[in-house]
């Protein structure tokens, strides 16, 4: 079965530990809560957590989007920028989902040219084989944009799916 699209998650740096009280996935399992971990890894954070201003959403969002489009080709169905996450829905793509989220999070440390840690390890994706889970994570993405105050779409790039 084709994958349609993907939904992928990055989350900045520090701000999603292991033994997080919202739980924690390793290897595509999802586990509780767990604060003794959670302090364990806080007290190895090499740096403070980061969170992105809310002023700087739209710029973040302009040019991770932007990148995405033009160093890849990718069609971008749905993209949110909060303090500290992000989530965005690409249409089917022939680059690996790591080339993508890759292109995102550089694109983002070039932007800014920040002198620390901006970004997590890793990412969640998740792939939507029908037109169903297609528009159930756009639709998704898009309620984190309308509770922010912004358009369901705030960016040009964005594609119709």
């Amino acid at each position: 079965m084709p994958v349609l699209a993907t939904m992928s998650t990055i989350t900045t740096y520090g701000t999603w530990l292991r033994g997080d009280v919202r739980g924690w996935v390793d290897d595509g399992v999802v586990f509780p809560a767990d604060p003794s971990l959670e302090s364990l890894d806080r007290q190895r954070l090499a740096e403070p957590p980061f969170y992105f201003e809310r002023r700087v959403w739209m710029d973040v969002g302009e040019a991770m989007g932007q990148s995405l489009v033009s160093r890849l080709g990718v069609r971008v169905l749905a993209l949110c920028v909060q303090s500290w996450h992000s989530h965005f829905v690409i249409a089917a793509s022939e680059h690996d989902p790591s080339t993508i989220v890759k292109c995102a999070k550089d694109a983002i440390r070039w932007k800014l040219r920040l002198d620390r840690r901006i970004w997590g390890t890793g990412y969640d994706k998740r792939y939507c084989f029908d037109e169903v889970a297609v528009r159930s994570r756009v639709a998704y993405v898009e309620r984190h944009n309308l509770r922010d105050g912004l358009p369901a779409r705030p960016w040009s790039f964005i594609a119709d799916h």
